[in-house]
């Protein structure tokens, strides 16, 4: 068995819409299992060669070449390579804010864990070329291009019926206008009913989709952009507590206080000391 794994998890860059975590490549002995198990990251695999065959809910698909499946977070798994063609395959994990939806759009879930590849040429290059990116300077902004050309792969390859592709669309379209208003108005009082206005839906309704995607609504979502932001800066010591707040759009440094420790369960001092 030949297996290599690198982490490239990048100094600040903990909290984005998606974050490359570590990527490696295995040629499986025969019958070699892992499992069952969770992780705490999605992780897609892609078979290069040979066969083997994945357990997940209740079901077991059997793989081979130029298909793959991903591992979902917090997800009982359980795969193993076939005992007389045993698999190789390379995986690369990752998270961020934004993963959840990317799987979505790409169709990948617990009913439907695995995929065909429309272009197996760029997946069986992706591993290489993070290998080669990794040894250059600025390999890790490099390796973040090649994770989005791995989901932009994913969802090209996935089955989306003509309608019900519309309507999604039109709802990943709402959620992305909405996370990229955020990202520009942070650091700005702003306001849910500011983001609604600037998608052109009803907040309540931009709110359920929220809840829909993320488990969680509108305004909370954007009280955790904004307090993982602030996270971020307060490990720059040459910024006080006031200048972050203000920085993620608070004036009144004692109400940011007290929501960056209802978000984060630690006041931004002892967040400090944490980091």
């Amino acid at each position: 068995m030949s297996r290599i794994e690198m982490n490239v998890v990048p100094a600040g860059w903990t909290q984005m819409e998606l974050i490359l975590l570590f990527f490696g490549w295995e040629a499986c002995d025969p019958a070699h299992y892992w499992g069952p198990g969770v992780r705490d990251s999605y992780i897609v695999h892609y078979i290069h060669e040979g066969r083997g065959i994945v357990y997940m809910g209740d079901q077991e698909y059997k793989l081979t070449q130029g298909q793959g499946f991903v591992i979902l977070p917090d997800t009982l798994i359980h795969y193993e390579a076939d005992p007389k063609d045993p698999w190789t395959y390379s995986w690369f994990g990752f998270k961020g804010v934004q993963a959840k939806a990317f799987m979505q759009r790409a169709r990948l879930s617990l009913e439907h864990p695995v995929y065909d590849a429309r272009d197996t040429n760029t997946m069986e290059r992706l591993y290489s070329e993070m290998v080669q990116a990794s040894t250059y300077s600025g390999g890790d902004v490099m390796n973040q291009s090649l994770l989005y050309r791995l989901i932009a792969e994913l969802i090209s390859s996935s089955p989306v019926e003509e309608e019900e592709g519309q309507l999604h669309s039109n709802k990943e379209e709402y959620i992305r206008q909405a996370v990229q208003f955020m990202e520009n108005r942070y650091s700005q009082r702003t306001s849910i009913l500011d983001i609604a206005h600037a998608v052109g839906l009803d907040r309540t309704y931009l709110s359920g989709l929220f809840k829909e995607r993320y488990g969680k609504s509108l305004q909370s979502f954007f009280l955790e952009y904004r307090m993982n932001r602030a996270a971020d800066l307060l490990q720059n010591p040459g910024l006080s507590v006031s200048e972050v707040a203000h920085s993620v759009g608070y004036t009144d440094p004692l109400l940011f206080s007290k929501m960056f420790k209802r978000v984060t369960g630690v006041s931004p001092k002892g967040s400090r000391i944490r980091g």
